[in-house]
């Protein structure tokens, strides 16, 4: 039996200015769309690997959801580690740095992480 990753979720207030963010923070573009009657769920792709970022939108939803500590993020790699900082301070969206590990977090619209790490 073997296992391989598909996606991670997350769930947005405003789907619309996630997809926005990630497409210019990150360069992800919108691979596919399912609409249902209560909800939208986009995936998008970074067009290299097969792991995708689910975006579910609710309806209903209208407060902002409960992230905790916000101990769980996305990491990705990145071949221009200046640039992609420069980007990002750019977009006001560093929300903190290691520069002893040489790394650095932004945080999306809804508060999610995602860790920005030098390519191997």
């Amino acid at each position: 039996m073997k296992f391989t990753f598909a996606h991670n979720n997350f769930n947005v207030l405003d789907l619309d200015k996630s997809i926005a963010f990630y497409r210019e923070a990150l360069g992800f573009t919108e691979e596919r769309r399912i609409n249902g009657e209560d909800f939208t769920i986009v995936f998008l792709t970074d067009g290299e690997t097969k792991h995708r970022l689910e975006l579910t939108w609710l309806r209903d939803r209208k407060e902002p959801y409960n992230l905790g500590d916000n101990e769980f993020h996305l990491a990705v790699y990145v071949d221009d580690m200046e640039a992609a900082h420069k980007l990002h301070e750019r977009l006001g969206c560093i929300c903190y740095e290691n520069t002893a590990m040489g790394l650095y977090f932004i945080a999306d619209p809804d508060g999610y992480w995602t860790e920005i790490l030098p390519a191997k």
